[in-house]
């Protein structure tokens, strides 16, 4: 088993069926990403360069879908969470029920567009 399947499935439940079904949808929206084990998280490679991570927060509960280039994003503002960051902005998950793949994967097709 891959680390990064061992520390999803040592993920709550509540985290682990965010994290399976965003891995999901980004692999079916784009299968040349590489998933690996990176700074402690799953972490979403294309080109050879860094995409989007998946970091569980149990202290606050939710987990962050975070697009490494996500400022030059121009997209679905209204969804993306910038915080203190300077390049990094995330779609942001408490709940499986919150996912909306119609946002989701029109944030993702935007973001590839960013890797030339």
């Amino acid at each position: 088993m891959k680390i990064t399947d061992e520390y999803i499935y040592r993920q709550p439940e509540k985290f682990r069926s965010i994290l399976l079904h965003l891995i999901s949808v980004f692999e079916r929206e784009m299968p040349e990403l590489d998933l690996l084990f990176k700074w402690g998280i799953p972490y979403f490679y294309y080109k050879k360069k860094p995409f989007c991570y998946l970091a569980p927060n149990q202290k606050k509960g939710f987990v962050d879908a975070g697009f490494a280039r996500g400022f030059q994003l121009t997209g679905n503002q209204d969804y993306l969470v910038g915080e203190k960051r300077n390049t990094v902005k995330s779609l942001r998950y408490y709940e499986l029920e919150d996912i909306d793949n119609t946002i989701l994967v029109d944030v993702i097709r935007e973001a590839a567009t960013l890797y030339k």
